[in-house]
């Protein structure tokens, strides 16, 4: 029985683009407790898409593959973040039926380029064919899908250092990139400003990536747990946010329980003295 795919993430801004009269950012969250439960209950919640991650989450394939399954069933688009730039990881995770991939660290056009590559069959790239074995293809159920791949995948590149901000005219202009998302906690790392995401020069970096990711005609986005740091960017006209975390809300929420119903800690006792 023949079956068709979900729209990429590609699609949904494309489809944002198309109605400016009613035009506003995708909102998203991380998926990273590894948890098809946890994902489920996000990709339920009427956000418009959802991260999983596979760079800073304890993710293996086994647990991204039943994290997209369970995600199918809500009109959420699921992307999947993968650890690093590899043709062999991004085929892996291409064929265990991700669309939309996100490639982190991705400073140059060159990597860019690379990183189109290894979503695309031969001649256009180096995927390895492998759809009559792989949930991508629904084990060749998808008409044409080896025809058809590239318009199935869409693939985001992540800008998160100086680097790349240098070059973010030229990675966003590269054919196959369809989308840019920029990472302000690495960015502020790599420009000497560790931990401090809402720093004016880090803003000013991402803001300079927007320019040019704009100029080149490509959706940009952002990570923004700040609410404040989110409206912001919004306002200077991101494409989609990510806004908040599975782990994030439930390490504050569950702070927040105990702020409320436990006493102030008691004072910590000292450490008996040394002296003689």
């Amino acid at each position: 029985m023949p079956l068709r795919l979900s729209p990429t993430f590609r699609d949904r801004l494309a489809e944002r683009a198309g109605n400016p009269a009613g035009a506003r950012p995708l909102i998203g969250m991380w998926a990273c407790t590894g948890s098809a439960l946890v994902t489920e209950i996000a990709a339920g919640s009427g956000l418009d898409w959802l991260l999983i991650d596979g760079e800073h989450s304890a993710n293996t394939l086994d647990t991204l593959q039943v994290q997209l399954q369970v995600a199918a069933a809500y009109p959420i688009t699921p992307l999947v973040r993968v650890p690093w730039n590899d043709p062999v990881i991004i085929k892996q995770v291409l064929d265990l039926g991700a669309q939309n991939l996100i490639v982190p660290m991705v400073s140059s056009a060159e990597e860019a380029r690379a990183a189109v590559a290894a979503t695309r069959y031969p001649p256009e790239g180096v995927r390895g064919v492998g759809s009559a074995l792989a949930r991508s293809a629904r084990w060749n159920r998808v008409d044409g899908y080896l025809r058809d791949a590239a318009q199935h995948v869409s693939l985001t590149v992540q800008i998160e250092t100086a680097a790349g901000v240098a070059a973010a005219a030229e990675i966003a202009a590269v054919d196959g990139v369809d989308a840019v998302f920029v990472g302000p906690s690495d960015l502020a790392a790599s420009m000497g400003l560790l931990g401090q995401q809402t720093h004016p020069d880090v803003v000013a970096a991402v803001e300079r990536v927007f320019a040019e990711a704009t100029a080149a005609g490509t959706p940009v986005g952002v990570n923004a747990f700040d609410p404040a740091a989110a409206d912001a960017y919004i306002a200077a006209g991101a494409a989609f946010v990510a806004v908040g975390a599975d782990v994030a809300l439930l390490a504050r929420a569950s702070e927040a329980l105990a702020a409320r119903f436990l006493p102030p800690s008691a004072p910590a006792p000292s450490s008996p003295s040394t002296s003689y």
